[in-house]
């Protein structure tokens, strides 16, 4: 990408000049050092633009490789990991010791200010059980302090934040990275919610990247649903960009982390890279 285009770049940073953007991380663009590089100049890039950025991160990969270590057989039910008390405590300490912190590091050597977070500081993720097993500690968010989060970003801080969740009952809940950001992007009636997928975005054939939609409304979301186009795995990722819309956020995409300067790609061209859903 050329980002010296002012002629098409500078029309987009005054569009987006100091509105929130959450932008949810993970999958293969956090796996690979290169790309994680990359984004974070990005974001760094976003944050020295005026734009008010708040990461989200997941870390579905380095959770299995602790559990592989320890002996752990990672389990699935319907795509969700399940969460009992022993994996709770690795992924606490994968998100929130690990990968969050090495986030914040990154962003310190990009000169950019930063802060890591996860739900249980000041209350940030108040969340309740997504299950009635009271041994399955996935999670769903109830509430977001946004005066917190407000703050940072007023005080030219990038919240990096961990999806993990802190009930009413004292217990810790994993959360699904893209369902923490759309509440966050909800709460705080963000511009803009971006998800780094491993997807190029929404297709009419899954096969085929030339079937992108680069643009879709709520009706048009719910056809393609309709017609178990919209399947799978996309499914949760679609229903957060509805949610966030309805709350009050003006755009929604579905981009491939995988490739390089996708976050750039997306916000700063007309041609764009990915799927926009709008209202």
């Amino acid at each position: 990408m050329n980002i010296l285009n002012v002629s098409e770049f500078l029309p987009f940073v005054q569009k987006y000049f100091g509105h929130i953007i959450v932008i949810k991380y993970g999958g293969a663009a956090m796996q690979n050092t290169v790309l994680q590089s990359k984004v974070i100049k990005n974001i760094c890039l976003l944050h020295s633009l005026g734009l008010k950025v708040i990461l989200v991160h997941g870390g579905g990969p380095f959770i299995n490789e602790w559990l592989c270590k320890l002996n752990i057989t990672p389990k699935f039910h319907k795509g969700i990991r399940v969460t009992d008390h022993d994996t709770m405590e690795i992924v606490e300490m994968v998100l929130a010791g690990q990968i969050n912190k090495q986030l914040v590091s990154l962003f310190s050597q990009n000169f950019t200010q930063s802060i890591g977070l996860c739900g249980k500081d000041s209350n940030l993720i108040v969340a309740s059980p997504l299950f009635d097993d009271p041994n399955n500690l996935v999670g769903q968010v109830q509430s977001i302090n946004i005066n917190l989060l407000n703050l940072l970003l007023e005080n030219r801080y990038i919240p990096v934040i961990a999806s993990i969740g802190l009930g009413s009952n004292n217990k810790t809940y994993n959360i699904n990275a893209d369902t923490v950001a759309g509440s966050i992007a909800g709460s705080l009636k963000a511009h803009t919610l971006v998800l780094l997928t491993d997807t190029p975005g929404i297709m009419l054939d899954i096969k085929n990247p030339l079937t992108l939609l680069k643009s879709l409304d709520l009706e048009r979301v719910q056809q393609l649903k309709n017609n178990s186009i919209i399947s799978g795995g996309m499914i949760p990722k679609v229903e957060c960009c509805v949610k966030a819309l309805q709350a009050g956020v003006k755009s929604t995409h579905i981009i491939d982390g995988r490739v390089s300067d996708s976050l750039l790609y997306e916000l700063f061209t007309s041609s764009r890279i990915g799927s926009q859903i709008l209202l």
